[in-house]
């Protein structure tokens, strides 16, 4: 990566976005943050400047744009419920559409977009890669949404002959903002705490678990290597929840026995929550869409970006002791 490189980025106050935020500026390079609030605690950096506007306003992205040479968009609609499901559409989809015209407008060279791990859709009898045919329909408004946006990316490379590569984080833990997109370092805080006493389902099913240096170091590879209208997978560790909570337990000396809550019963809550939710307005934990994902295994193949943009990932051992350590350093 050269010194001194303009970069514009969306989402520098979400989880993902403000880590790699704070880590091009730290190399020496100038960020240029486009941000709904100037007034951001969380952007306090010498080398990142917050550009006032949002992805929904073309002027203020392309304001923010001007003298860039990169761009990374990891601005998105990440809740479980809203209120209004058009939104996801509006953010995820619109978003990513009136970014990729200011670059087009503008002549920036590459554009990294981070979509999801969910768009690849659950394991089969395989770790899922890039290239897998999706099992089943999106689970939610949210996966359908990066969906369509994975495809704005393609047609954009097509048509416009532009340099768009796609990442695929799954579930994304460590140190930085809690947030609803970090919501796995939320379960490590709850455990340790003592206030977590829940096992999903039978504790079986797996997913891919993946530090978020190793997310942050995959963006930046994927901006250097990347191929253009290509994905690839920031994947980690594939565990069972068992194996989880079982590491969770030894690292932080605290062996919690957790209750089993089988997704039936997780579903029929969730429908509660649902309904709860339309009355008072209050976004419920879980949705059902959400909950039904329960009943899959989502286990990740990281190769292709191992073997192209020669990216790596951390023990599952080692980064959870580095999220507890960071965790007790940060009580808040």
């Amino acid at each position: 990566m050269q010194a001194c490189m303009n970069i514009f980025l969306t989402g520098a106050t979400g989880y993902i976005g403000n880590n790699l935020a704070k880590k091009l500026a730290g190399e020496g390079n100038t960020i240029h943050a486009l941000c709904r609030n100037i007034k951001t605690e969380v952007l306090q950096h010498p080398n990142i400047k917050i550009f006032n506007g949002d992805i929904t306003d073309v002027p203020s992205i392309k304001n923010a744009m001007q003298g860039c040479e990169q761009v990374y968009h990891l601005a998105a609609f990440a809740r479980v419920w809203s209120k209004d499901p058009s939104v996801y559409y509006k953010l995820n989809v619109e978003g990513a559409r009136n970014v990729f015209d200011a670059v087009r407008d503008l002549s920036i060279n590459k554009i990294v977009f981070t979509s999801t791990g969910g768009v690849l859709g659950p394991s089969g009898n395989h770790p899922v890669r890039e290239s897998d045919e999706r099992i089943g329909k999106p689970f939610t408004e949210y996966e359908e949404s990066k969906t369509q946006a994975e495809e704005l990316c393609r047609e954009y490379c097509n048509k416009y002959n532009m340099h768009i590569v796609i990442v695929n984080p799954p579930r994304v833990y460590g140190p930085g903002i809690i947030t609803e997109s970090n919501a796995v370092t939320r379960l490590i805080n709850l455990y340790m705490k003592g206030k977590w006493k829940f096992m999903p389902g039978d504790g079986k099913r797996t997913g891919s678990y993946v530090y978020i240096d190793d997310v942050v170091n995959g963006h930046i590879l994927a901006m250097q290597k990347g191929r253009a209208g290509e994905r690839y997978n920031l994947g980690g560790v594939n565990a069972s929840y068992i194996e989880f909570f079982a590491l969770l337990a030894r690292l932080t000396g605290k062996k919690t026995s957790l209750i089993k809550f089988p997704v039936n019963a997780m579903m029929f809550a969730g429908n509660a929550l649902q309904l709860y939710a339309k009355i008072t307005g209050r976004p419920p934990l879980l949705t059902p869409p959400w909950i039904r994902k329960y009943y899959y295994d989502w286990n990740v193949s990281s190769d292709k970006a191992i073997q192209e943009l020669g990216y790596t990932f951390t023990p599952l051992e080692e980064g959870l002791k580095k999220t507890i350590d960071w965790l007790k350093n940060n009580p808040q």
